[in-house]
């Protein structure tokens, strides 16, 4: 499979990257800046520099020759308004038409879970944050796309350990990125899961098992439209 990474040299991203390599896949993605090369290198991932704020959709979908499926990783962490519109809400949208117009099928969002942190006392930007993600979700869900959002709940970065709670709907909790990266490289080998929301928490449930627990119909069944039952 070969799998392009937008947002491949951020955390969740970088992991995405390492895992799909180890797995045998081709792995591409866009980064900021021609250093950052380097770190992925050692995973032979075809590292492309641009801004992703500053790409058309063409341009965008010039790099995605060949690929099988599209994963945007990137987001602003509910930074400056500007940045989230940018990166959160108008960068997935152009990632969504430059996939059409490569011909790639398949798109994974990484988003996060709409309640998360509720309950606090959120500034401005940080609602808009909420807001962005929830619009983008809603314009990804109906898309003509092979489409998957992943919703994982609060990132940390300690060890993974490779077990989970996977569904349409989880508590707000947290979970280590490595097993976010995980569960996207286990899920993009999985064809029978798509067009599906699905939320990510740790949990006791190894991740090979949390996914064939989430195809449609339970292990056995088939998610793709024309291949179930009238969904």
């Amino acid at each position: 499979m070969k799998v392009f990474i937008i947002g491949v040299s951020g955390a969740v991203g970088r992991l995405l990257a390492r895992d799909l390599a180890e797995r045998g896949d081709d792995v591409a993605g866009l980064v900021r800046r021609k250093e950052q090369r380097a770190d992925l290198s050692r995973w032979d991932v075809d590292a492309r520099v641009g801004e992703l704020v500053e790409l058309t959709a063409g341009s965008l979908a010039a790099m995605l020759d060949g690929v099988d499926a599209l994963v945007y990783t990137a987001g602003s962490n509910g930074g400056a308004r500007e940045v989230t519109a940018a990166v959160d809400g108008e960068g997935v949208m152009k990632a969504l038409e430059a996939a059409s117009i490569a011909g790639v099928d398949r798109f994974t969002l990484v988003s996060v879970i709409p309640e998360a942190g509720r309950g606090q006392d959120f500034d401005d930007d940080m609602e808009f944050y909420f807001a962005v993600k929830k619009l983008v979700d809603v314009n990804v869900s109906t898309s003509e796309l092979d489409w998957l959002i992943l919703r994982p709940s609060l990132l940390t970065d300690r060890a993974g350990t490779g077990r989970v709670s996977l569904g349409p709907a989880q508590p707000h909790d947290e979970i280590a990125r490595e097993d976010v990266a995980a569960t996207l490289a286990v899920l993009l080998h999985e064809p029978r899961i798509g067009r599906q929301i699905l939320e990510l928490n740790q949990g006791s449930t190894p991740i090979v098992n949390a996914v064939q627990a989430s195809i449609r119909g339970g292990p056995h069944g088939r998610a793709r439209r024309g291949l179930g039952d009238g969904d």
